[in-house]
Parts: C-alpha cells; structure tokens; sequence
C-alpha cells in the first residue's frame, strides 16, 4: 500500500513538472528558446556542408579587387564596368547588396548600364522605427504581392510592418528590373535562423531580394505569386512554408565560401571564364574583411551577408525548405511523453530509472535530428528532454527521502529487535520486512529465571536490579549473535523468534544453537557470580517452531511493537514452564526437532544428545506433543536422539 502511494505521488510529481514545462513552453520562456536555437544549430553541424545550387555565384569585393580597383567604396563607373562585364558574360540575374543612397558623377553611366543589363536587382532596407520621406515610394510598387489568400488571417497575425523605407537614388533605383528588401532579424543569441520574405508597407507586401531574385530566374512575374497568408508563399511549382509572420527558416548549406566566389576585379579584367557566369544568378557584395556586415549563422560566426542571400536563393530554386513544428505539436509530444514517462519511471528503481531516463533523451535527440534530416521538420527537443531530467530528478528525490523516512522508521522499530546488520538489510531490501502482519513460519524461544520472585523478595532493588541487568545483557548478545529478534523482556523472561523479520530457512538450527549457547554462558555467569559472592540465577528455556502472526501489534500512532502472537507462541512459552517440572534446562517440541533431526544425525550440530522426556498435552492444545531436552556432550561423542518409549500421555493444566 505504500509502494503504491508512493508511485501515485511520483506521478502527481511528474505531471506537475510536465504542466510546468508546457506553460514555459507556450509562454516562449526565453533560457529554453535559446536552447531550442543551439539545438537546432548543433542539427545543421552534425549534418554538415551540402553542396548548394551552382547556378548561384558571389561576385566578391575581396582583398584581391580591392587590391586592384582601389579602396571602397568604389566610383559608380567601376560598378557600372562590372554590370556590364556581367551582362557580356551572360548573367541571368545580377542582385546588388550595395546601396547608392547618394549622388555621384558617374550615377548616369551605372543607369545606363542597369538599363541595358535589364536584369538588376537592388536592395532595400525598412525602417520600423521612424516615418521616412515618401515621394519615392512609387519605384517599389512594381514589386509588391497583390495576390493573397486567406488574407483575414493577417488580422490576427498581422505581417510585420514597416514605417519607412530606405533604398538607392531615383535615378538609378528607377532603372532596375525590380528591388527586394534585405532586412535580417536575428534572434536573441544574434544568430540569424531566419528569412523574413515579407514585409507590410504603406498597406502592401514587400518580398526580399532572395524571393525576387528566384522568382526572377524561375520566369514567374509578380501577378503570378500566391502568398498563402500566414502559411507560405506559391512560387510557380515551388511553396514556400512560412511562420504566421512571414518568416522561413534558411536553409544553410555550409559555412563560408560553400558557394563560389569570384573577385570583382577578375571579372572586370576579363580573366574569368565565360561559363562561370552564364546562365548563373550573380550576387554582387562584400566579403573583404572589415567591409562586410557580419552575420552569425549556425555554421559560421562571422558570415557575409551576401553569402546569407546566396543560400536562401540556393534553398528555395533546389526546393530545399525547413519547417518548424507547430506550438500544438510541441506541446502534445510534450504532455504525451511527460506524463508516459512519469507512469512508468515511478516503477522503476534509480538504477533502472537512470537508464530509461538516459535511453529516452537519446530517443527524442535522435528523433529531432532524424526529422529534421529527413523530413526539414524542426520539432523542439530541449523542452521534453529537460522536462523528463527534472521528472526524473525529483521523483529520484521523492523516492530518497521516503527511502530515508522509511530507513529511519525501519532503523528506529528495528534496533532494539535485531543486530545492526539486519537492520541495514532490512533498509536494503524493505520488502523482507512488511511492517503489516502476516504469517510466518518462526522459531521461538522463551526463556525465563526460575525463582525470580523470591530471588527479589530476599534482596535489596539495587542488587536485583544489577544482577538481572548483567544477565539480560548477556543473554541479548547471545540472541543478537545468532541473528535472532529480540521481542522483549517480560520482566526477567526473554521472549526472541527466528525466520523474521528477515526471512531464514534455517531458524530452527539458529533457536537450537542459540538456547545452547545461553546455557553455556549462564554457566560461565554462575561461576563469576559465585567467585564474587553474589547469589546466582538459573534459568529454564522453552523452543518451538510453528506459524505464527508476525507484525507491529498494538495503539498506532501511539505505542506500536514489532512481536509474534498465536498458538505457538502460547505453546512456547507452555514449554518453558514444563522445564521446571521435569528439572531440565531446556526442552524443545518435536515441531523443532523434526527441523533440525538431520542436521543431528549427521552431526552438524555439533555433540548433542537429545531425550524424549514425555508426551504431554498442554492447557489450550488438543493435540499432545512431543518434549525433548537437549544437553551438550562432551567433544567427539556421537550425538544420539532418544526417543520416549512411554506413549502415555501426560495432561499439564499449569499456565
């Protein structure tokens, strides 16, 4: 029954943990978010590098063309070099990452040559922040998604909106194919995971540059893309998932460099090779140390941002796409595998727990690289694998200060019963001790100081006191080495059992050896008693071996003993009483002999011999029974049973 309430309680634990655990969950708890974010890195790590689409190239600002052009920013006449040179090379689609925010002299040639290119993309950057000036606005429009479905969704997961916007001159945005925003939003630890494709302006959806550079190359025009509100975007064949904002999760492909890079200034000069650039998606940025917007991704601390656009282009031509678990998702596996887990574990001890602990944490680890793998679905793993280590952990606790509890509470009824070694088994294995009642086949021994009451009336407290002291004292140790439970003093008798609390299939042998012993150190007793002038006690001691009722017997919660009651006790204690009749030390019934008869004639027990005194039938008893005494024999006699030749039987109507 305690078991039981002990495993229910560790499951109210467990599903407490759980509950505690999904709130943090649906409250986005930032710790485990960030960890949910590491998690998701480490996935892409083990992975390792892929080889990206080779259709999309960076034409690098480098050390080697900064080397050759001149410092930076370069004169728009070198951009307009490269634009051309680009375009004769056979570029499908050349993306710009630089900004012309201001007036030079050569703006007209860099128009000139995004007008005959015809294929330039250029940047734009939002601002969330403060108003900004809005008459050239118009050059935007162009590119803006007017085709939305389910777009009552936004009115409950509103885009993310700007309130201004910052992009090149009017002269040279005005000659551009089309433009796509490049703001990045990394997350708390700085680490940009995602790609927000859509941004709300002036009432209107902004794709990235990434998106229209695909599209771009795809051949599918603005009116031809679906955004999907809330969901993803329809781009021709390909959809797009994304959160309820807009977002994607970037595809990574390897760290720096995974795509080609070709120097600016090989590109100018004419030295690179035709079929680098042909057909190809040009992105045009900076990679030069000291010149480029570092970016922290999960393969590189410090990457380009141009390489950045080059993966999510890479991802969405080769249909590569990541998508994260929805909340409900995360939190049934959670719920589901917490209270599962909680169930289960309560059954086991540490040990065992600790290796099913460990085995699931591995399990879920390896399912949330397998699917995200396989399938591109990121499921959360740090929320259930920290949720099942602190079920473990308090329940592991719960278990060790109720094993302690119990440990004292086996300790404090024990220690008085038994020695300290079978108190520590006890606490090792409770089961043996079932502190309710049961029956139990014992061994008992009743042994009581004949004449005890007018021993006491002859002399002084002081000296009864001391030398019954002396003799209980003695006769305890005697039953403590022979592991037997001491049940109690009545007075000056003694009343020890075998076979209980701790289960011993030889407890009959263990009663037999100790009433010998106890004789033996009774003798020794009387010889000092004697030398020192003291008065000296005898005993009579009574074994029996029968099925009793052991367990704690009396007021709970106020005074609880831990004893045997039951016929065979009553007979044992009969027994004794029988011992001053017939002038013996000490009898035992033929229930015991029949337990330790072979032992006898083999001689394992040592010199013995062994008399029937009489059958008898004792007051509260139906049956007669068989009474021996057993004397020790001097060393190398044979030990002899003799059995009662007398079948008669002898009526004793004392106690």
């Amino acid at each position: 029954m305690e078991k039981s309430k002990r495993n229910k309680t560790g499951v109210y634990i467990g599903c407490l943990i759980t509950i505690l655990i999904a709130f943090c969950m649906y409250k986005q708890f930032y710790p485990l978010e960030t960890l949910e974010d590491k998690l998701l890195d480490y996935r892409f790590k083990i992975r390792g590098a892929e080889n990206p689409s080779d259709t999309v190239v960076v034409a690098a600002i480098d050390e080697k063309s900064i080397g050759k052009l001149g410092r930076w920013p370069w004169s728009r006449d070198k951009v307009a070099q490269l634009i051309e040179r680009l375009s004769a090379f056979g570029a499908e689609i050349i993306v710009s990452d630089i900004f012309f925010s201001e007036s030079e002299k050569n703006d007209t040639m860099l128009a000139k040559a995004m007008k005959d290119a015809g294929n330039v993309i250029l940047p734009v950057v939002f601002d969330f922040e403060k108003q900004a000036d809005k008459r050239n606005d118009a050059v935007l429009l162009p590119g803006a998604y007017r085709h939305i479905a389910r777009e009552n969704l936004f009115a409950q997961y509103a885009p993310i909106a700007a309130k201004g916007v910052l992009f090149s001159i009017p002269e040279i945005a005005g000659e551009a194919m089309s433009h796509g925003h490049i703001n990045m939003f990394p997350d708390g630890d700085g680490t940009i995971r995602w790609e927000s494709l859509l941004i709300e302006y002036n009432g209107y959806l902004f794709p990235s540059v990434t998106v229209q550079a695909a599209a771009a190359y795809l051949g599918i025009p603005q009116e031809k893309v679906m955004v999907d509100a809330t969901q993803g975007i329809q781009l021709g064949k390909r959809y797009i998932p994304t959160d309820t904002w807009g977002r994607t999760l970037i595809y990574y492909y390897g760290s720096n460099q995974t795509f080609r890079h070709i120097a600016i200034s090989d590109i100018i000069d004419g030295s690179v090779s035709a079929d680098a650039l042909q057909g190809k998606i040009v992105l045009i940025g900076a990679t030069a140390v000291g010149i480029y917007d570092l970016r922290v991704t999960p393969f590189s601390p410090a990457m380009p941002g141009v390489e950045k656009h080059a993966n999510v282009i890479s991802a969405i031509l080769q249909n590569r796409f990541l998508k994260k678990a929805s909340l409900t998702v995360n939190l049934i596996t959670l719920l589901a595998s917490g209270i599962v887990f909680s169930l289960v574990i309560t059954r086991f001890r540490a040990v065992s727990a600790s290796v099913i602990t460990a085995m699931l944490n591995v399990l879920f680890l390896a399912l949330g690289y397998y699917l995200f793998f396989i399938n591109g679905l990121w499921i959360y793993t740090a929320y259930p694998v920290i949720n099942v280590t602190l079920i473990f952990i308090n329940i592991t606790a719960y278990n060790y200060a109720v094993e302690e509890r119990y440990a004292r509470r086996i300790r404090m009824m024990f220690s008085s019963y038994v020695t300290e070694r079978v108190v520590n088994e006890l606490i090792r294995n409770p089961d043996m001790a079932r502190l309710g009642g049961e029956r139990r086949e014992v061994s008992i021994i009743f042994s009581d100081v004949r004449g005890f009451t007018s021993f006491s009336e002859k002399h002084a407290p002081e000296e009864v006191v001391a030398i019954l002291n002396e003799y209980l004292k003695a006769m305890t140790e005697i039953v403590f080495k022979w592991e037997g439970t001491l049940d109690k003093f009545i007075g000056d008798a003694i009343l020890a059992f075998w076979g209980a609390p701790l289960r011993q299939e030889d407890h009959a042998e263990r009663a037999v050896r100790c009433a010998l012993d106890m004789m033996r150190r009774l003798e020794e007793l009387q010889k000092k008693w004697r030398s020192e002038g003291k008065p000296v006690l005898d005993i009579g001691i009574g074994v029996n071996t029968g099925e009793v009722l052991v367990g704690n017997i009396g007021a709970e919660g106020m005074k609880m003993d831990y004893t045997v009651i039951g016929d065979h006790v009553n007979l044992g204690s009969r027994i004794e009483a029988l011992t001053r009749k017939f002038e013996v030390h000490i009898l035992l019934t033929g229930f015991t002999l029949d337990k330790v008869r072979e032992l006898i004639r083999t001689g394992k027990l040592g010199h013995v011999s062994i008399k029937s005194i009489a059958r008898v039938a004792v007051k509260g008893k139906d049956k007669s029974v068989y009474i021996y005494e057993i004397l020790t024999k001097d060393s190398g006699a044979l030990s002899e049973i003799i059995e009662c030749a007398d079948e008669s039987v002898v009526v004793m109507k004392e106690k």
